[in-house]
């Protein structure tokens, strides 16, 4: 091999390699979701609440489940019934996938809602989904841990008040890490899409 054909060979060889060092590297992309990225937040890690049947509950009795975690009250006229409705729709596009998928809603107002309550609220949904509560005490600690902001707004009586609230979701992965957070009205076919992408992860 003269010289000019041995430079011809090893600019070759350079060239592959730098294809295949491009082709890798677009394998390792991150995904491109349509909520926000989370992904490493060290906030919104972990709960340890009880569930409407009275079960004590945390991230990880939901392993190999997408967890998709909502906080609202059950006597909310608008946002949380349409969360509900939406995260219900997205189980349905997930085909046979939705069985992977876990609803969670925790309540902000423990005071009116009791656990059957809670329970007839997310059966009105989907009977796999449930509801979360605690203390009204350690419900501030685990707002603080989740910046969701709550407030009580007083009625026109004693128990005819309502609750300012956060409108969106925590997403978590099926080794429950937090992924993504999706704000309230993105649509179900957006967040059914994502959540797609954490089960193939």
């Amino acid at each position: 091999m003269n010289k000019r054909n041995a430079l011809q060979w090893i600019l070759s060889g350079v060239t592959l390699a730098a294809l295949a060092g491009m082709t890798a590297g677009c394998s390792e992309n991150k995904p491109s979701f349509g909520a926000i990225d989370i992904t490493g937040a060290d906030y919104a890690r972990d709960f340890s609440l009880t569930d409407h049947n009275g079960q004590a509950r945390s991230l990880k009795d939901f392993a190999g489940k997408v967890v998709v975690l909502f906080f609202g009250y059950t006597q909310c006229p608008d946002v949380c019934p349409t969360a509900m409705l939406e995260l219900a729709e997205v189980k349905r596009l997930l085909g046979a996938d939705g069985e992977r998928l876990q609803g969670l809603f925790v309540t902000v107002d423990p005071a009116r809602d009791t656990p059957e309550m809670l329970k007839a609220y997310m059966e009105a949904f989907d009977p796999g989904f449930l509801a979360l509560y605690t203390t009204p005490e350690k419900l501030e600690a685990l707002a603080k841990e989740y910046k969701v902001y709550y407030k009580k707004v007083d009625g026109k009586t004693p128990t005819s008040y309502s609750m300012d609230h956060s409108a969106g979701s925590y997403v978590y992965d099926t080794r429950g890490k937090l992924r993504l957070y999706t704000r309230y009205g993105s649509g179900a076919a957006l967040l059914a899409a994502d959540i797609k992408l954490l089960l193939k992860s």
